[in-house]
């Protein structure tokens, strides 16, 4: 394996990028610190999951331990590993240095510090048990909101450090032309990344402020109003990166390429136009004195579908750069060969496929779904709004940054992967089980109301004017309970294969990178040899299939809340 030598940097065999060793520490610290927050999250989803089931901790157990698997799942994980694509698409992917190495370890010192601080406060006071809706009154303690500060302001360093280093690898002429299709995806996720961590800013400095005695009163109202901007926003960052990661994967796992990149970068571009709208849905049950029926259905009704066709455009444009890099490589007969006959074996081409559908079916609809003003009446505060978020955030871009880790760690810690066997496995039992998960809570949620912050139905049984739950609940609840815990051990393979890969895992040399990670030689445009993109009939005939789910979905979700006040008699 060629070393870093004095140029500091090395040609990776299979992609032909220049890996920068800056570059390459950054990726893998914040990888690390990544699936550290991973497993931190997943153990106490354990206590999480239990309690829903069958009640199984106390309450206060509860609260803490949703407030450790909230913070590290949504927040922790997440923008670990974000941070560290932005070092993979900034630097490594336009061949160029960072502009400031030392920038990116104070960021990723920052990060670390603060969710150390998170955590132990967390741990350490039942006062920081606030899950993620801290909302005034509820008061931490100002450990918890420091710790929740520094953790935004090294992301927002790390954020700051792509854009430098994307202008400096134009500036030296390392890239010319457009971003690749990925790299832009990963800079839209930065623009929409500096405006939510500068309105958190406005919604944690004061709640700081305040616990720390130096600041009177917080509006429960402007300060909810305003936390939202921060919370949901950072969701979006999440999907932004995400469907950059599938156009990667699609690229490094059958060669493809979107149909038109055009129409891929103007979908992202909707997403800086209308995405953060969705926030809306954490308001719309507030008095119209605060937020007008009017903004609510505007907003709601017509403008945040700008975004909805963002991602309607990336439904089809994802699992289109797939099919075309199987028809490509010969797999032409009928429309769905190039999907059945896909690299099943790797376990990046599972993730890709199952996030791609998972997010579709079950995150996405439910999403539109959840934001539109009628129909989240019958949605707000119950768990069908953790279907929705579990669908998105967890199926969606939690198996999708699973799915990248499987090439991240042969190319960038140049490591063999340990257990491949179970490797093949870890997506379809982490898809599966988030899969059942999903559906058993947005059924209990909107069919049932069940509500989404009491810890379980078993408490008040037997009590006097104790609400009877139908046999059904329990039911749903138990579905919930084998798919969380499906997804639990699909979580504990990959961090325990990623652990061992990293201290165990054979050292590759450039031969072995190139035979076993050989990408398609048509791979990543249509001008590397192929002069014709081809038809996506396949894609198309999926797409068509989605659309009548979508449309039949959300018309019976009307449907459904007709029944629920019966007006007249």
């Amino acid at each position: 394996m060629a070393g870093f030598a004095e140029t500091e940097s090395r040609v990776c065999p299979v992609t032909g990028f220049r890996v920068h060793q800056a570059a390459e520490d950054l990726v893998k610290a914040n990888a690390v610190a990544a699936v550290v927050a991973l497993l931190l999250g997943g153990v106490a989803a354990v206590v999480v999951l239990f309690t829903r089931w069958m009640g199984a901790f106390p309450p206060e157990a509860f609260y803490q331990y949703l407030a450790l698997h909230a913070w590290n799942m949504l927040i922790f994980w997440i923008i670990f590993f974000e941070i560290a694509l932005l070092h993979f698409a900034g630097s490594i992917m336009l061949n160029t240095r960072p502009a400031s190495p030392a920038a990116g370890w104070m960021a990723f010192g920052l990060m670390a510090l603060g969710a150390l601080m998170v955590n132990r406060a967390v741990l350490t006071n039942p006062l920081n048990h606030l899950s993620f809706q801290p909302y005034p009154p509820l008061r931490g303690t100002p450990d918890f909101y420091l710790g929740t500060i520094l953790f935004a302001v090294g992301a927002l360093v790390g954020v700051g450090l792509f854009f430098a280093t994307v202008y400096k690898a134009y500036r030296e002429g390392n890239h010319q032309g457009p971003l690749p299709l990925v790299v832009f995806g990963a800079f839209v996720a930065a623009v929409l990344a500096v405006g939510t961590l500068l309105v958190g800013a406005l919604a944690f400095v004061p709640a700081l402020l305040w616990s720390a005695g130096l600041l009177v009163h917080l509006d429960p109202f402007l300060w909810k109003l305003v936390y939202w901007g921060f919370a949901h926003p950072s969701q979006q960052i999440n999907l932004a990166a995400t469907v950059a990661v599938w156009y990667l994967l699609a690229q490094l796992t059958v060669g493809g390429y979107t149909p038109s990149e055009k129409v891929s970068r103007a979908a992202f571009v909707l997403y800086l136009v209308a995405i953060n709208l969705g926030s809306a849905h954490h308001l719309q049950t507030e008095p119209s004195g605060a937020l007008s029926v009017g903004w609510k259905w505007i907003n709601t009704g017509y403008l945040m579908h700008l975004a909805v066709l963002g991602s309607m455009i990336h439904a089809f444009a994802v699992p289109g750069s797939v099919e075309v890099g199987q028809r490509l490589r010969g797999y032409t007969r009928g429309r769905f060969e190039w999907l059945v006959r896909g690299p099943w074996h790797n376990p990046a081409f599972t993730s890709l496929v199952l996030s791609v559908a998972l997010f579709g079916f079950l995150g996405g609809i439910t999403g539109v779904i959840a934001g539109t003003e009628q129909l989240n009446l019958k949605w707000h505060n119950t768990t069908g709004i953790m279907g929705h978020f579990h669908g998105t955030v967890v199926a969606g871009t939690t198996l999708a940054f699973m799915g990248i880790t499987w090439y991240v760690l042969p190319l960038i810690f140049r490591r063999r992967v340990v257990g491949e066997r179970w490797a093949r496995w870890q997506p379809w039992l982490f898809g599966v089980g988030v899969g059942l998960l999903v559906l058993a809570y947005t059924q209990l949620g909107v069919r049932y109301g069940l509500p989404r912050k009491q810890p379980d139905v078993f408490r008040f049984r037997g009590l006097p004017l104790a609400f009877p739950w139908p046999d059904e609940v329990y039911r749903l609840l138990a579905v919930a309970g084998v798919g969380g815990l499906l997804a639990l051990l699909g979580g504990a393979v990959f961090v325990v294969l990623v652990v061992a890969t990293i201290l165990f895992g054979k050292r590759l040399t450039d031969e072995e990178l190139r035979r076993q990670y050989a990408l398609p030689s048509f791979g990543g445009n249509p001008g590397h040899g192929v002069t014709e993109t081809p038809a996506v009939p396949g894609t198309f005939a999926l797409c068509l299939l989605f659309a009548a789910f979508f449309v039949l979905t959300y018309l019976g979700n009307y449907w459904n809340l007709s029944r629920s006040w019966p007006i007249g008699g």
